[in-house]
């Protein structure tokens, strides 16, 4: 009796682990995420204003937006580097349908959101056919609908002046900018879906270990089809809204916007190796680097030197990722 309770007692006990390591990277999120925000507010001026407040909250969302889909990527053991050019290839085909192929507003926005679901399933389905990595499929993604944005434009932007459009954007409903309200919409469902259905948890089955999943009868090749999907349609929703704050469809917008959604994604404690992270600690990661780049320019911080922190931020979300992963034995 007692040798066959032996290994329920160390599963046991390498679950509780697991459970505190994750409880206390959350908590150390959240106390750095106070501690620059009081820091910013003593230091920086004009940060702790209700416009200030509400611009970061707007600019965060569009990344955010991205990062909802990017954790699930990333627990599922995949990545997608093309989400930044689908931002920009979405706002340039908006342009050309509704500007100057003169599409209805409705039916050009949903056009550019079908288009962008199709490109991630297609990835996924290469993905899975030849089994080929996501991060070496959505980085030709991410070279090549970039190039597609900059031929539909001829390197122009386009203005769009519908008001109602415009709104989507820059208006405000209570208060609170549009794109916050969508984003948080969106983190919400997602939320659920990651933590209360069925697809959720084969999401980290399939992340912790491919092959157990198979084994337990989950649809293995449908987790990186639709993820890379819904990561794509996601994308086109920031810059569908990225492209109404703009009041132009521009194919430049959205540079770097995927290492910045990688790194919210990982300083949330999301494992880079897969199975692990949540769309809760993915909110403080994009709250977390949306507040550094916003105090990085109200100090005056040179935007080189900025770039400099975004890429040590995504090193050390890296190494801290790597760093928790628990030691098996050998």
């Amino acid at each position: 009796m007692t040798q066959s309770t032996a290994p329920d007692n160390i599963q046991e006990k390498k679950s509780q682990y697991t459970n505190i390591r994750i409880l206390i990277g959350r908590s150390g999120l959240l106390i750095a995420l106070i501690i620059l925000f009081v820091a910013l507010s003593l230091v920086a001026p004009n940060f702790l204003t209700t416009r200030n407040m509400l611009n970061v909250l707007r600019q965060v969302s569009f990344v955010g937006i991205i990062a909802c889909g990017m954790t699930l990527a990333l627990i599922s053991g995949n990545v997608d580097l093309s989400v930044g050019s689908v931002v920009a290839l979405s706002s340039a085909l908006l342009g050309v349908l509704y500007v100057k192929l003169g599409w209805p507003l409705p039916l050009a926005i949903v056009a550019v959101l079908l288009e962008a679901t199709i490109v991630g399933i297609l990835a996924g389905l290469i993905r899975v056919r030849w089994k080929i990595p996501a991060l070496i499929i959505t980085l030709a993604l991410m070279i090549s609908l970039r190039g597609i944005a900059f031929m539909l434009t001829n390197a122009f932007p386009i203005p769009i002046t519908d008001e109602r459009f415009a709104y989507l954007g820059g208006g405000y409903a209570f208060g609170i900018p549009v794109p916050v309200i969508i984003f948080l919409i969106i983190a919400a469902i997602f939320i659920f879906i990651s933590t209360r259905t069925i697809y959720g948890r084969s999401i980290y089955a399939v992340g912790g270990n491919e092959e157990a999943a198979r084994l337990s009868g989950i649809r293995v090749n449908f987790i990186p089809i639709s993820i890379l999907g819904i990561t794509a349609f996601l994308s086109a929703i920031s810059g569908i809204l990225l492209t109404s704050r703009l009041t132009a469809a521009y194919a430049g917008v959205g540079v770097g916007w995927e290492f910045d959604a990688i790194a919210a994604v990982l300083i949330g404690g999301t494992a880079l190796f897969g199975g692990e992270g949540s769309i809760t600690g993915t909110l403080l990661g994009v709250l977390f680097i949306g507040l550094l780049a916003n105090g990085m320019v109200l100090l005056g911080v040179n935007p080189y030197l900025q770039d400099v922190a975004r890429g040590a931020i995504i090193l050390l979300a890296v190494l801290l990722s790597v760093l928790q992963q628990p030691k098996t034995d050998s």
